[in-house]
Formats: structure tokens, sequence, C-alpha cells
């Protein structure tokens, strides 16, 4: 395969050339239309990595959009199509393991900086756990709250790094039950993505920045715990009172327990998701005293508790008069 130039260095390197795709790394200088042939060229080595360890992927733009638009635009397919009609254009529906396939879509979206893989699909069923660190959330906080709740461990597993400062855990999970698609459902902060929906892979470029692995993850994604696999199947309990949407009630004890064994160095930070948590549940000054109390017991100050709980209730009381708790994108 012959390689292309510009001003005599290679710009690509083909994919069964290298066994492990470069690191992507934007020259600052240099004209743009140069710059996104490299993120394009980079996106696809490590698309097709991907399809070669057994994940569907297809290609996306910088918005983390499918990069191919419906060949049905206009014209709209009832019941709707799924990539039966053979064209391309169909989202995650398109998405491959096919080398052949990859290509073909990177080449007829060549503004694609980055690549989406399919989750729900075999051979992995894969689980992905889009954990938030916008607007007040703190994913990965929730998950070890749920993982203390519920008593499942949190396995090393493959782990992405996203722009935002979030990450995304990706689960092999069983055939069936089939997992949905949700956000906030769990806890706030904690977006699932399962059959349908699809997580944006490693080396990816978007108008955000990039998406990396995290260092020393493993190769392999971990199986999903089975409490963590029965929260995910199972219909979330109807909310008492009303909440902001996709806020479920959080148990008092729980919340008390889960600041009580807080390690050092993550004090503050649960005390300070237990607050919020408890003022969402509409249970912020009845557990004022006993979150101070757990809080002492893992070396805070009671003046440090108070003022945790404090900086909490009035973040709180921002996201309602700023127009409530919001969703990932």
């Amino acid at each position: 395969m012959a390689l292309h130039r510009r001003h005599g260095r290679p710009t690509g390197t083909p994919a069964e050339e290298q066994p492990e795709p470069p690191p992507l790394v934007l020259r600052p200088t240099g004209p743009t239309d140069a710059h996104a042939t490299d993120a394009h060229a980079a996106a696809l080595a490590h698309a097709l990595l991907a399809a070669e360890r057994g994940y569907p992927v297809f290609p996306l733009t910088r918005n983390k959009l499918p990069a191919l638009r419906s060949p049905h635009r206009g014209h709209p397919e009832v019941p709707p199509c799924r990539g039966e009609c053979g064209r391309l254009g169909h989202g995650v529906h398109d998405a491959s393991t096919d080398p052949l396939a990859v290509r073909r879509m990177f080449a007829a979206a060549p503004w694609a900086t980055g690549y989406g893989l399919a989750c729900g699909r075999p051979p992995h069923h894969l689980i992905g756990l889009d954990l938030d660190t916008k607007h007040g959330a703190d994913g990965l906080t929730a998950l070890r709250f749920l993982a203390e709740q519920h008593g499942f461990p949190i396995p090393p597993t493959v782990t992405v790094r996203t722009p935002s400062g979030g990450r995304h855990l990706w689960l092999t999970g069983p055939p069936s039950p089939v997992i949905a698609n949700s956000a906030g459902r769990l806890a706030p902060g904690i977006d699932i993505r399962g059959a349908g929906g699809y997580l944006v892979g490693p080396g990816s470029l978007t108008v955000h920045g990039h998406y990396a692995l995290a260092p020393d993850t493993p190769k392999r994604p971990a199986v999903v715990p089975a409490a963590l696999l029965a929260l995910l199947t199972t219909p979330p309990p109807s909310a008492r009172h009303e909440r902001p949407p996709g806020i479920p009630p959080q148990p008092a004890a729980a919340l008390v327990r889960f600041v009580r064994a807080s390690p050092a160095g993550q004090r503050n930070a649960r005390l300070f998701w237990a607050a919020c948590r408890a003022d969402e549940s509409g249970l912020g000054q009845e557990l004022a005293a006993r979150l101070t109390e757990a809080a002492r017991h893992t070396g805070l100050s009671a003046q440090e508790a108070r003022a945790t709980i404090a900086s909490a209730a009035r973040h709180r009381q921002g996201q309602v008069q700023g127009g409530g708790e919001r969703g990932s994108p």
C-alpha cells in the first residue's frame, strides 16, 4: 500500500505494518487540512486495532456523531432501516469488525476524526459506564457508593479518559438480558451504554480534545459484577417525592455509611457528594448532623465537615435556581 506524503514525509502508516497505533499527536504548525488528515489516519488506525480485537466500530465526527449521513434523508423508511438496504449511513448499525468494511466507511467519511464502538454486540457484549464530572455530578464517586451499598467490587477494567475529565469503564456482559441505554438512572453522573448505544473509542479526536486509554489499563474488559448487572436490568423504584429527572432517592443510612468508609484522599469528595444527594432527596437538614459525625469519624474536623456540607447546599441551590440537574451530553 502506497503512503501519502507531504513535504517528503509520510503522514500515515498501513495498519497491517504496525502492531500498535501511533499516539494521537497533532503538530501545532502546518495547514489545518494536514492536521485533519493526520487525525483521520490515526482514528482509522485505532479503529482497525479495535476491530481486530472483536469490537464493532464505525467512524465519528468531531462532535461524536456518526460521520456518514443516512441514505434515507427525506424518505424515512417504515419500519426504520438498520442497514438492511446495504448502503452506509445507519450509524451504530453500520459498526463492523471486518477491516475492509471499516476502511470503506472511513474512505467514505474523510472528515471523520474518531470512531465509535458498538455496545451490546458479540463477542464482548460491551457495557459502557460513562462516569461524568460535569454539572456537579461525580460519576466515579456515585459508582463507589453503589458498590458499597450493594456489595459488589469495581473490577480493574479497560478505562478511557475523556476530554472533560470523566472516564469510560468497559465491562463485558452476557448475551441476555439486554442492557438498555440510560442517563442518570443508577445515580447522577452515571450513564449506561448498552444495546444500540456506543462509546467513543480511545484515539479519537473531538472538538473538546482526545479520548485516551488510562495508564496501566487492562487489555481486556472485566466481566460485569452480578450485583451491578442486577441493578442494570431491574426497573428503578418509583420516587415518592418529586425530584429532578434521573435522580433516584438515596437511602439515608447508606449515605452515612458511605461517608464513614471514606479512605484518605476521598473524605471531602465523598462528603460533598453525599450532602448533595441528601439535598436532592429532601433530607439535607435532617442528615447534616449525621453526615458531620460520619466525616469526623474519618478524621475531618467538625468545622471542615460543616463547611463542606454548607458548600454542597449552596451548590444544589444554585442548580435549582439555574434550572436543575442537567444530563451528560
